[in-house]
């Protein structure tokens, strides 16, 4: 067995995919790479794909399917993934070479033990296009270092802090344990990634490493505002995902149970800012549908989200409180550099 599968979705990805795969590459012998290309048409992604696996036949697979999105390009990864660890790289995305190094001798060792560590957590790093900046995302006032811990040992995430599928290394057989199968033809379902499966983690490993590169603000990003905008009711649907997977008021850890509502809070805050933003009435009809399915899923988990302070400010009525929720929303775009 293989120590670490990586997979790699690949939509029309010619362009950056060998930055990509190379540094994929400098991870060692005993991983292996699956190039998952989701039905390219448009350049020769599908190509260099077997390419690549011509040239490392014992560390790269190719992967032909119809295009189904990324949710359903991780699913046919996770599907083939022969390792005792999965991770989802980005086409356009990369790995850096020194913080891999102590990460994957981490993973090495798990491969001799009965009880292999649920969650590897790193850093990510990502820069702006237009203005030149990093910013890096780091949890080290969050969880231990140098030993593994469980979550009764979690410290407490700060406002812009979450764990992205950037910063995670799941063991392979839990997500296929708990059954994990993301949505297909829909964007943003790297939330449902680092949300559904939490629940069922035991133990964590957190290296204090940048591992994840990647660029934001390019135009035809799924995270770019106007596209985010345009790509809504996928966003809604993602969101309608997450509340029917989880049962967080169920959820014994009350350190895990308080960051999963966290996270659905930010997500409905999201549905939220940007349904206001379009500022139609059938647009004003979704968000409060999106509230009533919250509410009708789980009242008592309903009442701790609403009132979280991000749905305070996006959420207040009248056309003055529209303002305010989107002032709010650009001021946090300055501090924390996203989008």
């Amino acid at each position: 067995m293989k120590t670490l599968s990586f997979a790699v979705p690949c939509y029309n990805s010619a362009d950056y995919m060998d930055k990509c795969i190379e540094s994929l590459l400098a991870c060692g012998d005993d991983i292996e790479i699956l190039i998952v290309d989701d039905g390219s048409t448009k350049d020769d992604t599908a190509e260099k794909a077997d390419e690549w696996q011509s040239r490392y036949p014992d560390i790269i697979k190719a992967i032909h399917k119809e295009n189904g999105g990324h949710g359903s390009a991780v699913n046919a990864g996770l599907a083939r993934a022969s390792a005792r660890y999965f991770k989802v790289v980005d086409s356009d995305d990369w790995l850096d070479a020194d913080a891999m190094v102590p990460v994957m001798k981490y993973l090495r060792l798990q491969m001799e033990l009965k009880d292999p560590t649920d969650l590897v957590i790193a850093n990510y790093v990502y820069e702006k296009v237009f203005d030149g900046t990093r910013t890096v995302m780091r949890y080290k006032n969050v969880f231990p270092e140098d030993r593994e811990f469980g979550w009764g040992e979690v410290g407490m995430f700060s406002p812009s802090q979450y764990l992205l599928m950037h910063s995670v290394i799941y063991r392979t057989e839990l997500l296929r344990d708990m059954g994990l199968v993301l949505p297909e033809h829909c964007f943003y379902v790297d939330n449902i990634f680092v949300y559904e499966p939490l629940p069922h983690v035991r133990t964590m490993r957190y290296f204090d490493v940048d591992m994840y590169r990647y660029f934001i603000g390019r135009e035809d990003q799924s995270v770019n505002e106007t596209v985010m905008m345009g790509r809504i009711d996928q966003q809604l649907r993602v969101t309608r995902t997450m509340i029917d997977a989880v049962d967080v008021m169920a959820i014994d850890q009350r350190k895990l149970r308080h960051y999963m509502e966290n996270y659905l809070s930010m997500m409905m805050c999201i549905c939220s800012v940007f349904l206001r933003m379009r500022n139609t009435p059938e647009d004003e009809r979704k968000r409060d549908e999106i509230w009533s399915y919250l509410k009708n899923a789980d009242a008592a988990l309903y009442r701790r989200v609403r009132t979280n302070a991000l749905n305070l400010w996006t959420n207040v009525p009248t056309e003055m409180g529209r303002r305010v929720g989107l002032g709010g929303y650009h001021l946090a775009q300055k501090i924390f550099k996203f989008n």
